[in-house]
């Protein structure tokens, strides 16, 4: 994870701008809920069916309506008021997973098993939520820093995700094992109350460059348009794409942690949480040493080593050398998140944002969810640890087809990069 010439910089120097203070609490309460929520839900699910193909299916309800309505988030992220964006799907957020606490409710378990589509519908009410807090988080962000801090900023904004999937995963396993799903969901409501909260002390920002003389089929080809000309973007969301879709194993750690590993509800907290873990301890590096020189080699690099480490991941049967290899994993993927995200804000202008960001999620956040679709269906036909191993050896090739493919993403260099428009 070569930082080449680098130069130290203020490690904290986002935090002296207040509204991003207020918006890293507000990424902090809601990532920690989204955790807590995906820990309960999997393990709640597998109880249930005991069934990969169910978990599976977790992530194509999520996925589902965050693809469909991810274009249309991006144009309205661009036209309207970013924090009032973040006010409402946040609000339908937390009713959802207050729906999930109450049918989770121990006198309601007869009547679930009967009906856990129940669980589906409103894991798809969260996946359209999530659609639209993606592209306003990222539109917001941009406009809360000064462009010489879009740097700090979004290696923070990947470290609170880091402390999120740390916390979230250990405080949902260690809940769900002792107090079952409803009081899980619940800490997951207060969670999301909390980070709404946060919302409010974020000024109400005008976006700069917005047209208002676009219909939203133009707004959006617009902003297609700016993705796919661009090869560093485009390459970059292809390369993190394919990665995650073929290496992700989230999905089946329900399976390693209750038949392979055989650790339990709490077992699969911290395994949730180990990736997030290798992610937070190279993110604190990166805040002092950001990549500059050689961006594009240790993009190429690090995706690859995240493929070798879920190799290992897959053959491994000791709980704990496990959870070292998912920790490496998660260092050589914030490697990845730090590249593109810092690239994306530089690049990208102001009032197209919200656009590209959606995009983004299309191929890159919502693959988790997809990905977790292609585990549970791999996991079916080949069996957990083989599916898992060859994910791993996919995403090696994914890193080397985009190393030949996309010369000017494995050339890229931040100290060059300039925006685009």
């Amino acid at each position: 994870m070569s930082a080449g010439s680098n130069q130290p910089q203020d490690a904290l120097a986002a935090f002296r701008v207040p509204a991003f203070r207020a918006f890293w609490f507000f990424r902090l309460f809601v990532s920690s809920a989204i955790q807590i929520q995906g820990v309960a839900v999997g393990w709640q699910i597998y109880e249930l069916t005991h069934d990969p193909l169910m978990l599976g299916l977790i992530g194509l309800a999520e996925a589902v309506p965050a693809l469909g309505i991810a274009l249309y988030a991006g144009h309205i992220a661009d036209v309207m008021s970013r924090r009032t964006i973040l006010r409402l799907a946040t609000g339908l957020f937390l009713v959802a997973t207050a729906a999930l606490a109450v049918v989770s409710y121990s006198g309601f378990h007869g009547y679930l098993i009967g009906h856990i589509w129940l669980i589906y519908l409103i894991i798809f009410l969260t996946g359209l939520c999530r659609g639209f807090l993606s592209p306003a988080q990222f539109g917001l962000l941009g406009q809360i820093v000064p462009p010489e801090l879009y740097s700090n900023a979004s290696i923070w904004n990947a470290n609170v995700w880091q402390a999120a999937c740390i916390g979230g995963p250990a405080a949902a396993g260690f809940l769900y094992g002792f107090h079952g799903a409803a009081v899980t969901y619940a800490l997951a409501t207060a969670m999301l109350l909390a980070g709404w909260g946060c919302l409010f002390a974020i000024p109400n920002l005008k976006i700069s460059g917005t047209r208002t003389d676009q219909s939203i089929i133009a707004s959006i080809h617009e902003g297609l348009r700016f993705v796919f000309r661009s090869q560093v973007i485009f390459g970059s969301m292809a390369l993190d794409l394919f990665a995650v879709l073929f290496g992700g194993a989230v999905a089946l750690l329900p399976i390693y942690a209750g038949e392979i590993l055989h650790t339990g509800p709490l077992g699969l907290g911290l395994l949730r949480m180990a990736p997030a873990v290798g992610s937070a301890i190279v993110g604190l590096y990166l805040s002092w040493r950001p990549i500059t020189r050689r961006a594009g080699p240790a993009l190429m690099w690090n995706v690859a080593g995240f493929g070798v480490s879920m190799i290992l991941f897959g053959i491994c049967k000791n709980p704990y050398w496990s959870f070292v290899w998912l920790v490496f994993s998660g260092g050589f993927d914030a490697v990845s998140v730090f590249v593109r995200w810092t690239m994306f804000q530089i690049v990208t202008p102001d009032h197209m944002k919200g656009r590209v960001a959606s995009v983004s999620s299309i191929f890159v956040g919502s693959s988790n969810e997809i990905g977790e679709f292609e585990s549970g269906v791999m996991a079916k036909l080949m069996g957990t640890v083989p599916s898992v191993v060859f994910g791993g050896c996919m995403t090696l090739v994914v890193a080397a087809m985009t190393a030949i493919l996309a010369p000017k993403l494995r050339a890229l260099d931040m100290t060059k990069v300039v925006p685009e428009e």
